[in-house]
């Protein structure tokens, strides 16, 4: 397939992560839809909850209205979209750090965590954002060496 990785040494997708056989070399943004007038609920949920930083919007693109976010190496587009319906299914997985004390903060803002089945290797849940919009968030277990 064209534009496709074909290797598998390296990284465990296959390929060497390098892009070497790809033209996409990594993620730059995502674009969540919410609807119109939903920037302040969503500002107090991504920004206020989840601690993603608020980042600026181009002039050009302002009128359009929505929010952008950035977290770590992505960043979150939330544009408007006059026929929003929630995505339910698709969503986005974020690692987080204390997947506990997110999972307490999220319930008591009245954020429902919702358990799936296990994931090898990370504590994870969902939880709908203020549209119905399925989030992800979970956290790499950490495996303790005995020493034996």
């Amino acid at each position: 397939m064209a534009g496709a990785t074909q290797g598998t040494e390296g990284s465990a997708r296959g390929g060497s992560g390098a892009g070497e056989d790809t033209m996409a070399a990594e993620i730059h943004h995502v674009q969540v839809a919410i609807p119109a007038g939903g920037e302040e609920r969503a500002r107090g949920f991504y920004g206020g909850l989840l601690g993603f930083a608020e980042l600026p919007k181009p002039a050009n693109l302002a009128r359009r209205g929505g929010v952008w976010f950035g977290t770590g190496n992505l960043d979150l587009h939330l544009g408007v979209d006059p026929a929003f319906r929630p995505a339910t299914k698709a969503h986005i997985a974020y690692r987080v750090a204390d997947l506990p004390a997110l999972r307490r903060r999220l319930a008591e803002a009245g954020h429902t965590p919702v358990d799936d089945e296990p994931l090898p290797g990370y504590d994870r849940f969902y939880v709908d954002d203020p549209f119905g919009n399925r989030v992800e968030l979970l956290e790499e277990l950490c495996v303790v060496s005995t020493g034996r």
